[in-house]
């Protein structure tokens, strides 16, 4: 008896089986019907690809037989020998502290002393709040204070050339770009 207990017990165990099998295949009907419902669907229009843009060319041509090549770095001797002359910064000099920093990372933050001799007050990015000088050196392109005044600090800085020699570039640090940033 025990024996046909057990192939009892496994009929109905298959034919549960079957019946759930069953079951999920209805299921899978609709969901195969509403696959194609939607692939059926229009979809929303695509916008239309960017138009391409075409670009003039330029030919350069030289004007006459003294004219220069842009592209070309000068060789003449006489724009060596102003590269020697020009404007040089002073290697020998001991760099201060501001010097570390991008001119752009310096911020003017006040001025102390009297009008006959200022001093300017500058954050560096590491938040230190430093006095300077007309002399003084800041930024990273030898940068030399030339004047303060109330809401500003002018300087020059050397910067090189394409010659191998060195140009002045006259810059400010004003107390306005501080309170905008």
């Amino acid at each position: 008896m025990s024996s046909l207990n057990a192939s009892a017990k496994r009929i109905l165990l298959t034919s549960l089986a079957l019946l759930a099998v069953s079951g999920c295949m209805s299921g899978k009907e609709e969901v195969e019907k509403w696959v194609q419902q939607e692939k059926a669907k229009k979809g929303a229009p695509l916008d239309p690809p960017p138009a391409i843009k075409t670009f003039e060319t330029f030919e350069y041509t030289l004007h006459s037989p003294d004219d220069r090549d842009p592209f070309d770095l000068p060789s003449s001797e006489e724009e060596e020998a102003a590269a020697e002359t020009g404007p040089r910064p002073d290697q020998n000099r001991a760099p201060e502290p501001l010097e570390a920093f991008p001119l752009d990372g310096l911020k003017m933050v006040g001025t102390l002393g009297a009008a006959n001799a200022p001093e300017g007050l500058l954050k560096d990015p590491e938040g230190v709040i430093r006095r300077v000088r007309p002399g003084n050196y800041i930024g990273q392109n030898y940068g030399r204070i030339t004047a303060i005044s109330e809401g500003q600090i002018d300087l020059v800085e050397l910067v090189p050339n394409q010659t191998g020699g060195w140009v002045e570039r006259q810059q400010s640090i004003s107390l306005a770009d501080a309170n905008q940033k």
